[in-house]
């Protein structure tokens, strides 16, 4: 480590990170993205001499730059990136740069930098954290301390990353419960794009990245930079341009008014920010991902393939019935099954019993254990499903502890789902769902939690101080979550949310997987599953085959369809397999099957998406991290405007490599319907990857809502298999 410096270098994972610590207030960050190599000083000068900005007629004299705190006080006319005041004062500090300590990377690189500013007048210290990780991610954190002898209510403090100018497009993702990830794309223009989350969670119409880049950028090409805040809470992410030119994005928590009120001496750190860039969006992803896989705590076996019982029974827990789908789960090869909602005291349907986490003894009169010595005895895990910080008003729970529910002035909130909301920021409550958690896990062989949050905050305060309850219940769940693995060492924990509504690096942190939305129609799983998967790797997303007919959308589709979209996640079956015939049961076990033979490959591989012209044919696959093996998915989503499909080009790939492309199992061939069989389906071909990616093989005629699978493997034969004949042809050299 070493102290500060004028200009910064940062180098890491492909990225540098170039900032000027003389600028006026923070420091200006000159370039974030590719790696510039090894500058020298007078180099770095010149860089940032060339990004220096000139005084313009009707403009301020010192032309403000965009730093990573902007200050009004330094002339920033955007959005400032701290807000608050003590009582109305003190309310535009000018915090300025006091020290920088950089850390290097092997001795060689700068990868991280601390940088110290101080506002003496405002009482306000402010400390900056940047790290570059090894696959070249920005991450970002500020932490603000009172240093003053009043408190300081804080509005907002963000994080803010720069944009280069060619960057004129926004992407960001919408949706609602059963309809997660839907992407939605618009000009980047002057003003400020903004999207935020006030429900206690980030929600289902959270996007999980904010993305600026080239007009028309893709998953393949365009340059792209994005964001993400890893926080399970209130947040906003925010792409912002001004008339100066400078452009940025913001990440931070959203406070609730007083909800962060700093005495002096107190500190408040925000969610780490972790920014990303890319030349295409599957490049950015693949930064997140390599990450995350690098983390201590992230799974390392194989992701078992899991039967859950709820689109199967529902609330309809007949313990030979139960027992009947755990000999169908291991019957196909099924490795853990997980109980839904239903087992515990009172909880007959979803009106009633949330909170009473007690087996019911009506309903299992001798407990779970006939039903877990029955799962465990055939080989599989056993999973149960809980909603530990929702609880019912129909409940003992509620009853005996109405203190314990989030709630405003005295006020019930409006309920959702029949339910209300458990404040964990209640040293009672958390202690309360602590001992009956881990007393469910200790009496039981409970390896899996499916942890629920199945509605919105709002109205959010704390029953006894009656401030905001948000920000102090995400805490407070983090460190449940966080005990009840130190007890339980292999315990593994889902988080869910009525689906893919809380689905951030921050939650990940502390479970083992999320759940990817509660819709498992596959025809809508291709759009959420791939705008899941810009975050979150597929080990660490639940995809289930559903049965045939989809619960959420009334679908009929083909078990074809519903496997091969589930096998790009962490697979699992919801459907009552033990009343399907003998040969249902046969087919879904090739599909087990196939998935244990790719898994290893799904679950390290890059994800690569293609860029399809016709919008009828989705086309993603995984290829393995040393390119020789891959896996794709090519679906026929509607029916196309074209007859027959064009050519399907597989991304990702290394060009100089051959590669044997074939189908993969179960599916061995293409064609009937009146259609002659596809020649490349029936006869495996080599391509070079140059190949694959420029002319590609031909997208077979499928009906709408079929799809294929194709396995294509690195061969280190050099010769073609062809023979060669002698004809009477001649090739004409025109």
């Amino acid at each position: 480590m070493h102290s500060r410096t004028e200009i910064v270098h940062l180098r890491r994972g492909g990225t540098s990170v170039i900032f000027d610590t003389a600028s006026a207030g923070l420091p200006s960050i000159v370039h974030w993205g590719e790696d510039l190599g090894d500058l020298s000083t007078s180099e770095l000068r010149d860089i940032v001499t060339a990004s220096l900005p000139q005084r313009v007629s009707g403009g301020l004299d010192i032309p403000a730059r965009l730093t990573l705190l902007p200050q009004d006080a330094f002339g920033w006319q955007g959005t400032p990136g701290l807000s608050g005041s003590r009582r109305g004062l003190a309310f535009s500090p000018a915090l300025a740069t006091s020290e920088v300590t950089i850390e290097t990377e092997g001795g060689v690189d700068a990868s991280a930098a601390t940088i110290t500013a101080i506002d003496t007048d405002a009482g306000l210290e402010l400390v900056v954290t940047l790290a570059l990780t090894d696959s070249g991610l920005l991450t970002q954190s500020l932490t603000l301390t009172n240093v003053d002898t009043t408190d300081y209510d804080l509005t907002s403090l963000a994080t803010t990353f720069p944009l280069p100018a060619t960057a004129a497009e926004i992407l960001d993702a919408t949706g609602r419960h059963l309809r997660e990830r839907t992407p939605q794309r618009h000009a980047f223009t002057i003003g400020r794009h903004e999207r935020e989350s006030r429900t206690g969670r980030p929600g289902a119409d959270a996007t999980l990245l904010l993305s600026a880049g080239t007009p028309g950028f893709g998953f393949s090409g365009g340059l792209v930079h994005a964001v993400h805040l890893a926080w399970s809470g209130n947040h906003r992410l925010s792409a912002e341009r001004i008339v100066s030119g400078h452009a940025m994005l913001q990440a931070s928590e959203l406070l609730l008014p007083g909800e962060v009120r700093l005495a002096p001496g107190e500190s408040y750190s925000t969610p780490v920010a972790v920014a990303s860039w890319g030349n295409g969006l599957t490049q950015l992803s693949a930064r997140i991902h390599e990450m995350l896989r690098a983390r201590p705590n992230h799974p390392t076996r194989p992701r078992p393939i899991t039967l859950h019982t709820w689109e199967a029974v529902y609330f309809d827990l007949d313990l030979d019935r139960l027992k009947a789908l755990a000999d169908a789960a291991a019957a196909v090869g099924a490795e853990r099954y997980v109980l839904d909602d239903g087992w515990f005291r009172g909880r007959r349907d979803d009106t009633a019993g949330l909170g009473d986490w007690f087996v019911d003894e009506t309903v299992w009169p001798d407990g779970l254990s006939p039903l877990i010595d029955h799962v465990t005895g055939l080989g599989l895990e056993f999973g149960i499903w809980v909603e530990p910080e929702m609880v019912n008003p129909d409940s003992d729970l509620a009853r005996e502890h109405p203190e314990w529910i989030i709630q405003a002035a005295g006020r019930l909130p409006v309920e959702g789902r029949q339910q209300q909301v458990l404040d964990l920021s209640h040293p009672g409550a958390a202690a309360y769902i602590l001992e009956r958690l881990d007393a469910l896990v200790t009496e039981y062989p409970i390896a899996y939690l499916k942890w629920d949050h199945n509605r919105d905050l709002a109205d959010a305060g704390n029953s006894v101080t009656g401030a905001p309850a948000v920000h102090n219940n995400v805490i407070a769940l983090y460190a449940l979550l966080d005990e009840l693995r130190s007890r339980h060492p292999g315990l593994e924990i889902e988080s869910c949310a009525s689906g893919g509504a809380r689905v951030d690096l921050g939650i990940l942190e502390h479970t083992d997987r999320i759940w990817t939305s509660d819709c498992i129609d596959p025809i809508e799983r291709l759009t959420i599953q791939k705008y899941t998967n810009l975050l979150v790797p597929y080990e660490l997303m639940g995809a289930h085959i559903s049965g045939p007919q989809s619960h959420s959308t009334g679908r009929t589709l083909d078990l074809e369809l519903r496997a091969g979209v589930a096998m790009f996640g962490h697979l699992g079956i919801e459907w009552d397999i033990s009343r399907i015939s003998a040969d249902e049961l046969a087919e879904l076990g090739t599909w087990v099957a196939a998935h244990k033979t790719y898994r290893d490959l799904i679950h390290t591989g890059r994800s690569v998406f293609a860029d399809v012209a016709d919008p009828s044919v989705d086309l993603r696959g995984v290829v393995s991290q040393e390119r020789e093996r891959a896996l794709f998915a090519a679906t026929q989503v509607t029916s196309s405007g074209t007859y027959p499909g064009g050519p399907l080009l597989l991304p990702g790939l290394d060009d100089d490599r051959r590669y044997r492309v074939r189908l993969a199992a179960p599916q061995t061939s293409v064609g009937g319907n009146g259609q002659s069989p596809l020649k490349w389906a029936e006869q495996p071909i080599t391509l070079t990857g140059r190949a694959l990616r420029t002319v590609g093989v031909r997208m077979p005629v499928l009906f709408p809502q079929h799809l294929i699978l194709i396995d294509v493997s690195a061969t280190d034969d050099e010769t073609t298999t062809e023979t060669s004949t002698t004809t009477n042809e001649t090739v004409l050299d025109l």
